[in-house]
């Protein structure tokens, strides 16, 4: 069996962070009373980092059925991203910086998707079909908002889908960074119902081939780290919304590093 630390190496969560956590279903208070929180999100953090099937858990950890549910109340009731959320201020905090962002940065990935079925479509412009992600991160890379669907839709309409779904949220965000594929509808949309300025980043120039411009390094970096997740390797999610949650959870999973 994995050493537990591994994938859960620190019991911050138990004494703040989860005191967030609001799951009232029957079925997840009998599986508290009988397996420790712990032992669930570290079975969790085992799926996501070794990009198993649930049915495949290890038996010295909690049945996958218990891991399961524990999963979808996560999910349903939105627990993973305030999770998230409150991870994300204590990083930081402890980095020196405000809790609320001043700027951020926007940037989209296509992955493939598996037989499992669910929404999917082909992106003509990189040869993919699958999923989309979308995420707008903070100048750490921490996300600030996720947002998953086909890869068939416009790029430019998943970030007002991802935009908007920050609107609001982030009243210190005054300032937008993203790559040259938006167009300037998007550009005088956010200006209007956001409030920000969203400014287009473009490569050097005399730079040739693939180049990444300022800022934007910063999203492909996070890109990266998810990428070191066998189950974000791919899409193998049925919905979604799961597709989501499983990168909060990831992105969970890094912070807690970080804060240990």
């Amino acid at each position: 069996m994995p050493n537990g630390n591994t994938f859960f190496p620190c019991k911050k969560l138990q004494s703040c962070s989860f005191a967030a956590l609001h799951i009232t279903s029957r079925r997840q208070r009998e599986a508290d009373a009988k397996h420790r929180r712990r032992e669930i999100l570290t079975a969790l953090f085992y799926v996501v980092r070794r990009g198993c099937a649930w049915r495949l858990l290890p038996h010295d950890f909690p049945p996958w059925k218990t891991v399961y549910h524990s999963f979808l109340c996560l999910r349903i009731d939105g627990t993973m991203e305030r999770l998230h959320a409150a991870l994300r201020t204590e990083v930081r905090q402890k980095a020196g910086r405000e809790p609320q962002p001043s700027g951020a940065i926007r940037d989209s990935q296509s992955v493939q998707t598996t037989s499992t079925g669910g929404e999917r479509g082909s992106d003509g412009w990189k040869q993919v079909h699958g999923r989309q992600r979308h995420l707008l991160v903070d100048l750490m890379g921490l996300p600030l908002t996720v947002v998953v669907h086909a890869a068939n839709i416009a790029d430019c309409t998943g970030a007002t889908v991802v935009l908007k779904k920050g609107n609001g949220v982030w009243t210190r965000l005054p300032w937008v960074w993203a790559d040259g594929s938006d167009t300037g509808a998007l550009i005088q949309w956010v200006k209007d119902p956001c409030g920000w300025v969203l400014e287009l980043l473009t490569p050097r120039p005399g730079v040739k081939g693939f180049a990444v411009g300022p800022q934007v390094w910063v999203v492909e970096r996070t890109f990266g780290w998810l990428g070191r997740y066998r189950r974000l390797s791919q899409d193998d999610e049925r919905l979604t919304e799961t597709s989501e949650t499983m990168l909060y959870a990831a992105m969970v999973r890094l912070m807690v590093k970080r804060l240990a």
